[in-house]
């Protein structure tokens, strides 16, 4: 299955990581292009993050060690940097 992250958005993909033995419990993904990207969901491998990123999407895989909610906003507020610089509204 594929689903789509429209230009200069982000989001997560805890819910589509169903491997196991994948060494990550949630990825936080940033486009921060301004074309949609298709990705194939649900992530089974480590392969996956390459394949991701060679697409174009920033990726950041999070452990059970890791803190989300300030990965997330660390992403979030670099993607609205790049927006500011693009001179893309801000929401």
């Amino acid at each position: 299955m594929k689903i789509v992250i429209r230009p200069l958005h982000i989001m997560s993909l805890g819910g589509y990581i169903v491997e196991t033995e994948f060494p990550y419990r949630n990825v936080i993904v940033v486009n921060p292009t301004e074309e949609p990207i298709k990705l194939e969901v649900p992530v089974f491998n480590g392969e996956w993050l390459e394949e991701q990123r060679k697409l174009g999407l920033e990726l950041t895989p999070l452990t059970e060690d890791d803190n989300y909610l300030s990965q997330f906003r660390k992403a979030k507020a670099k993607l609205e940097k790049l927006k500011e610089e693009k001179g893309v509204k801000v929401d």
